[in-house]
């Protein structure tokens, strides 16, 4: 493949954005490129086909005016040599620089901020400052997008705990109200307990039963009824206590010496 120098190139088309050296180095590395020829002259003559062994020349079919001709590739064509090819929508050298004019400030900016000094990249005083402040803008913008990613990935998780967080207390309040019910409920152990200490102080305090079911430790109603009447008590009467039914009537003390006294007469009369 032939490729002009940088000094024909200017001449015939404009300046270029990448030197001849970059030119030869990126075509040789082309995957159908066997040899790169150097330094090739702007119109294909035929003693130059022949001292390289050319058998075709491959372009695009436009007719391309260059050099004070109507189309540069006229003979080639003529001599059966040419074969066209087609070009890409879109790609071109002339696309590249429109799209690098364009956005010339968005590189010189990038270029800035890789390191590039102004007059490296040909940037005049005034505009080198504003574009340095206008990376500082930039760099500022990115900050605050990434605290607010951050802030809103750190609420999103504070959610995603708090909703954690009571899902586990609705799960323990339930487990907690299950076991207060099953402890102090209307059926619940509390009260269970509560009904078996109460009976057996009952049983505790009421008396013992006899096998016939009548407490043993009473006597039986007929024996009751059966014993001597216990003599009233001193203080329910005002004179002397009267004489117990089982025991002979015995007079008082000054009855008991008449009556000796008495006696003792008797005797003596007899």
């Amino acid at each position: 493949m032939s490729v002009c120098s940088d000094d024909l190139t200017h001449r015939y088309k404009g300046f270029t954005v990448m030197t001849e050296d970059e030119r030869y180095e990126a075509l040789r590395h082309c995957r159908y490129v066997d040899e790169v020829v150097r330094d090739a002259p702007w119109t294909l003559s035929p003693e130059f086909l022949e001292k390289h062994k050319i058998d075709f020349v491959a372009h695009d079919d436009i007719p391309y005016s260059s050099a004070g001709s109507e189309d540069v590739y006229k003979h080639i064509k003529e001599a059966g040599m040419f074969v066209p090819t087609l070009r890409t929508e879109g790609i071109s050298t002339s696309d590249i620089i429109t799209r690098i004019v364009r956005d010339y400030d968005v590189y010189a900016r990038r270029n800035l901020q890789r390191g590039y000094t102004a007059k490296e990249l040909n940037v005049s005083y005034i505009n080198e400052k504003k574009y340095r402040l206008q990376n500082q803008v930039d760099r500022m913008k990115e900050r605050v997008k990434t605290v607010e990613e951050k802030s809103k990935h750190f609420v999103y998780k504070v959610e995603e705990k708090s909703h954690d967080l009571i899902l586990k207390w609705e799960e323990k309040s339930r487990e907690f109200i299950g076991n207060f019910l099953e402890l102090f409920g209307p059926d619940g152990t509390w009260k269970q307990m509560f009904q078996e200490r109460s009976g057996r102080m009952l049983q505790a305090m009421s008396p013992q039963q006899s096998p016939h079911g009548s407490p043993s430790s009473s006597p039986p109603r007929e024996h009751s009824l059966s014993r001597s009447p216990s003599p009233p008590r001193p203080w329910l009467f005002c004179g002397p206590s009267p004489p117990s039914p089982a025991s002979p009537m015995s007079p008082p003390k000054g009855a008991s010496a008449s009556i000796s006294s008495m006696s003792e007469g008797d005797e003596d009369e007899k």
